[in-house]
């Protein structure tokens, strides 16, 4: 895969690091060509240049490449060449970097951008995850604002315990993607059991997060036990056992 990135700094080196390890075609373009030397990158191509100017672009092929990244220190950088890499070039998938989270709303395909990266926003949603026990946690946001990655630590009084992965109803447009136990991650299949401790993953909608959080709540456990078979539901009063008080 044939990836461009723009901006050398310490993020853009980084995952150039990272796709050169995995074997990917990586070309970095920067203003400055100082870093160059001090990257350290070995296998990667550089192109020194000023990445919003379409001349920069048109040298590095930019219609040739699978994906770009645009990792600059600055969003307008960021937003300028997503922009130019989808209406000038017809790249297939860009990435931009988000500095600043007020800017985070122009990170969408009206800018051409297709996963934005917030890194506070990321960093924020990864301390809430370590230490969150019984709320959603959004870790991404996919598909320029549509989708989201979530997960969701269940409790060990949870109401969901016992429960089939096929025995719960989930709200339309969310989709449990993988269950994390032990640190080993599980595909789910209808016949898994949910245990207390289990880390569920769920790719769903933005507006579908709302639902999702509802039914795992423990206020939804009056209504996971009114169901079930042999237990009276909270508007239904138990048999009579033929004796009076």
């Amino acid at each position: 895969m044939k990836v461009v990135i723009v901006g050398a700094g310490s993020v853009g080196s980084s995952i150039a690091r990272e796709l050169l390890a995995h074997n990917h075609e990586i070309l970095l373009i920067d203003l400055k060509p100082e870093v160059i030397g001090r990257s350290g990158l070995r296998g990667a191509h550089w192109l020194v240049g000023d990445a919003c100017e379409l001349s920069t672009l048109q040298e590095a092929k930019l219609e040739d490449a699978d994906v770009v990244v645009s990792a600059s220190g600055d969003d307008k950088v960021n937003l300028v060449v997503s922009l130019l890499a989808k209406t000038e070039f017809g790249v297939g998938r860009t990435v931009g970097r988000v500095n600043n989270p007020k800017n985070d709303w122009m990170f969408n395909d009206s800018w051409g951008v297709d996963v934005a990266v917030n890194t506070p926003q990321l960093m924020t949603a990864l301390v809430e995850e370590a230490v969150e026990i019984g709320d959603l946690v959004r870790l991404l946001t996919l598909q320029t604002g549509v989708s989201s990655l979530v997960e969701f630590t269940v409790p060990h009084d949870s109401h969901i315990i016992g429960s089939t992965v096929g025995g719960i109803d989930w709200p339309e447009d969310s989709t449990l993607v993988a269950i994390l136990r032990d640190h080993a991650p599980i595909t789910p299949s209808r016949d898994d059991v949910i245990d207390g401790g289990d880390e569920l993953f769920f790719v769903t909608t933005i507006s579908a997060e709302d639902g999702l959080r509802e039914l795992l709540s423990p206020s939804s456990a009056t209504m996971a036990t009114a169901g079930r078979p042999g237990e009276p539901s909270a508007d239904q009063p138990a048999e009579d056992d033929g004796f009076d008080g």
